[in-house]
């Protein structure tokens, strides 16, 4: 048989806390392990799995899209791709958000008023989000006079 982990062992492996390992396996991310004596005993092929579960949460997936991505791990299972490109699809939307702010922001920077509540074109922008307009319209029509 070959060398099984304790909970602390993979956690130190792993570079994760016992209590994420527990609670993603609550979740259903990792199998529940062997028990011996009623303590967890992993197999070394585990530390691959939590590096899997870091892996896809660095990049942003959810701890619901990693248990998606881990059940669609089948030998012939395509599952995956689409997961990957719901995420890709959000990823871009998140960067445009994110540009968008950065331009509105830099713009505020670089704003002559004492106190940007006093600008015109801050006014303009705020008063379209309050309509409803998404930042980086608002953007637009504050610039746009």
């Amino acid at each position: 048989m070959s060398e099984r982990l304790t909970i602390g062992e993979l956690a130190s492996r792993a570079g994760v806390a016992t209590s994420a390992l527990r609670y993603w396996e609550e979740l259903g991310l990792l199998p529940a392990p062997e028990r011996v004596s009623g303590q967890r005993r992993y197999p070394p092929s585990a530390v691959g799995l939590v590096g899997v579960v870091l892996a896809l949460r660095n990049v942003g997936f959810t701890l619901r899209e990693v248990k998606a991505f881990v059940a669609s791990r089948s030998p012939a299972g395509d599952g995956w791709r689409e997961l990957y490109e719901r995420k890709l699809t959000e990823l871009d939307r998140r960067i445009a958000q994110a540009q968008a702010a950065r331009t509105a922001i830099a713009h505020g920077l670089a704003c002559s008023h004492e106190n940007i509540s006093e600008c015109p074109n801050f006014a303009r922008g705020v008063a379209a989000i309050l309509a409803g307009s998404s930042l980086e319209e608002a953007h637009e029509a504050a610039h746009s006079h």
